[in-house]
């Protein structure tokens, strides 16, 4: 448990506003188009609205009638113990007495609160005080970040455009003459002017900032040989090529073969295994420095609300301001490089040499999406059910536990099955912190594809929800099932992908869900799915992905089944990873239950019957139901206690506890996993 990946919370904090108002969206749309119905609201009648207040008002006076009683009683007793003591007081010893009683009664009740407040602490049932403030604590803490985040973004603007009033007219005069004295400085040497640097090469930035004349005619005469001699190469390299494209293809084929038969010659070799590069550590390196340079000596004494730097926030906008006058610097010297370059070294520019080129428009399908917006392609989705609204599922709630005896097996040369927490890890490192975090999902390696493979009920669907849930992802549905009759044709296969693509790019991060993702590649379609046609996106799924780039966070999520019904050699090629989740071994359906703030160890049964309204008691042996319940999935397991833990039974709890020999019956009328099954996933 404490190497289970932890899942940010900035991922929905930080977007929560955005997230918010585009499931009301969502919910609108639906409703709208009939796909969702709203829950009626009950109207209460007049005379039922008016025997409730009568209910609640004789109920409140029988209660004020009861009180007044009480004490009527109370006094007239204090009165018969008077006369019947007479003149004299009490006994002394009989009042201390009656005072210590009182007292110990008191005390006793307070140290008996406190040691079950304690007790119900340890067991996780109740949250400590120290807990509950820090929760307080959290909240005000983000209510003050947001405060400062505003005040920040309107310091941002308001110091930007005080900047370009103050120094814009200072930047532009001192950039235009260091660009003209460095042109006149390589004239005189060179004996011409050089051309102006393009604004893809970086413009005067990149070529004349800190390099003297010398250094400039050197980097240009550089880049045209480089050009020169790049083209006889290419010719060369065609011609060679050729001949060495079928020795290639033979050396690929041998290698992969050995790959495949002896995969442990991927880590052997003469040298030993060694860790690559990372990517990620040029980026702490550069934190690093950033924070020495700027933060480490810094004095913060002055600012204890941690409020914006003034003085930070000019030294940023400064450089952005100098980047774009750069720019238009740019545009007016290039001009006037051009026109020097026709008065005093008579060279014509090389438009006027080539000509213009004709322009290319693009293709009426591509016009049509073109003018539309993203919310008129968003609500399109949602009416033809291919966007969808994500279950709220947490990946903390696909309970299961480590396989503990993994290392003996593969000791004893037998591969385990993974476990449901190996699948959890899995699916927070190439699913959840990808498409939450641009920066992983930039550094880290690309996958654009997933499947998750398994046999029915062991949590496919509850993974992709999670996935959704934890990243505030949108769920687009491109089943074979689901998209059956919606944009029927090829022109409206494609137009479908594009406003897919389009509408996950934009409102990125996206899910894309496959479900029954093999019948996409079928061998041969059965003849009752033949209507559907499932193997509409076979082609055009290659295609779709290739669109896909480093800084898109979609990701292709597929759920089977059956994945070994598909042609597995253009099946392994869409998904990138493929994920086996097994049916839940003895640890997960059993084991021991423990729940505190700092530790949740959730057991399968228990935590079903739980979530269903039943009572853990000692009459309901667990050990009994995780040894009997073995090849049984999650799914049939819920059904299970589903069929149990009906409205009748629930009310007979209290006198009648849960007995295992309950659960057998319904489990018994489910089909297992069975051995045969399992080993074809492998």
């Amino acid at each position: 448990e404490h190497i289970e990946i932890p899942i940010p919370k900035y991922f929905i904090k930080e977007n929560r506003k955005a997230l918010q108002e585009r499931e009301k969206l969502l919910a609108q749309i639906l409703v709208n188009a009939g796909l969702q119905t709203q829950k009626p609201v009950k109207c209460m009648d007049f005379e039922e609205a008016i025997r409730l207040i009568q209910v609640a008002e004789r109920a409140r006076q029988g209660r004020l009638r009861a009180t007044f009683m009480k004490q009527i009683y109370l006094e007239e007793k204090r009165e018969r113990q008077a006369k019947l003591q007479g003149k004299t007081g009490p006994n002394p010893d009989d009042a201390a007495t009656c005072i210590q009683k009182i007292w110990r009664g008191y005390i006793q009740c307070k140290k008996t609160e406190k040691i079950g407040e304690e007790e119900m602490i340890f067991l996780g049932m109740t949250v400590s005080t120290s807990m509950l403030r820090a929760r307080e604590v959290n909240i005000l803490r983000g209510e003050v970040q947001e405060r400062h985040e505003e005040d920040y973004r309107k310091a941002l603007v308001h110091t930007k455009d005080r900047l370009k009033q103050t120094e814009g007219l200072d930047i532009k005069e001192i950039l235009q003459d260091q660009i003209r004295q460095c042109f006149i400085e390589c004239r005189n040497i060179i004996g011409k002017f050089p051309d102006y640097p393009t604004e893809e090469a970086g413009g005067s930035a990149a070529t004349f900032s800190q390099k003297t004349p010398d250094q400039v005619d050197e980097e240009l005469t550089a880049k045209e040989e480089a050009a020169l001699q790049k083209k006889p190469k290419k010719d060369k390299e065609k011609e060679k090529g050729k001949g060495k494209e079928k020795k290639n293809e033979e050396k690929q084929k041998t290698e992969k073969k050995v790959k495949v038969r002896f995969p442990a010659l991927r880590t052997i070799s003469k040298e030993g295994w060694k860790m690559a590069p990372s990517n990620f550590l040029p980026v702490m390196e550069e934190g690093s420095i950033q924070y020495n340079a700027v933060w480490n000596n810094r004095d913060e004494g002055w600012n204890f609300l941690q409020e914006r730097d003034p003085e930070l926030i000019k030294q940023e906008k400064r450089e952005e301001v100098e980047k774009e006058i750069r720019v238009q610097v740019d545009e007016v010297m290039r001009q006037e490089v051009k026109n020097l370059k026709l008065v005093v070294d008579k060279e014509q520019s090389d438009e006027q040499k080539k000509g213009k080129k004709s322009e290319k428009f693009p293709r009426v399908s591509e016009l049509s999406l073109v003018y539309r917006t993203i919310d008129s392609l968003y609500k399109e989705l949602a009416e033809r059910g291919l966007l969808i609204k994500a279950k709220t599922v947490n990946l903390c709630d696909y309970v299961g536990e480590y396989s503990y005896l993994g290392t003996a097996l593969r000791q004893a040369d037998v591969e385990p099955m993974p476990s449901l927490s190996d699948v959890r890890q899995l699916i927070a490192l190439y699913g959840i912190l990808p498409l939450g975090s641009q920066a992983v999902h930039e550094k880290a390696p690309l996958v654009k594809a997933m499947l998750l493979a398994g046999p029915a009920g062991v949590g496919k669907k509850m993974l992709v929800h999670a996935i959704c849930t934890e990243t505030g992802a949108n769920l687009f549905n491109l089943s074979a099932s689901n998209i059956a009759g919606k944009y029927p044709g090829s022109s409206g296969l494609q137009m479908m992908l594009h406003l897919v693509y389009k509408v996950a790019k934009q409102l990125q991060p996206s899910v894309v869900w496959i479900g029954d993702a093999e019948k996409t590649f079928y061998k041969k379609v059965p003849k009752a799915e033949k209507e559907i046609d499932p193997k509409r996106l076979k082609r055009i799924l290659p295609t779709f992905l290739k669109l896909l780039k480093a800084e898109d966070r979609v990701l292709l999520v597929g759920t089977s089944r059956r994945p070994f019904d598909a042609d597995l050699r253009p099946f392994c090629k869409v998904y990138q990873k493929i994920i086996l989740i097994p049916r839940p071994d003895y640890a997960s359906r059993f084991g021991k239950y423990f729940k505190s703030p700092s530790l949740i160890i959730t057991i399968l049964w228990k935590h079903i019957i739980l979530q269903n309204g039943g009572v853990i008691t000692k009459t309901l042996n667990i050990s009994c139901l995780a040894k009997l319940s073995d090849g049984f999935t999650q799914g049939h397991i819920f059904q299970a206690v589903q069929t149990v833990l009906s409205e009748r039974r629930m009310l007979q709890m209290t006198k009648k506890p849960l007995r295992a020999v309950e659960f057998m019956t319904p489990l018994a009328r489910q089909d297992p996993v069975y051995k045969e099954e399992e080993e074809t996933f492998k």
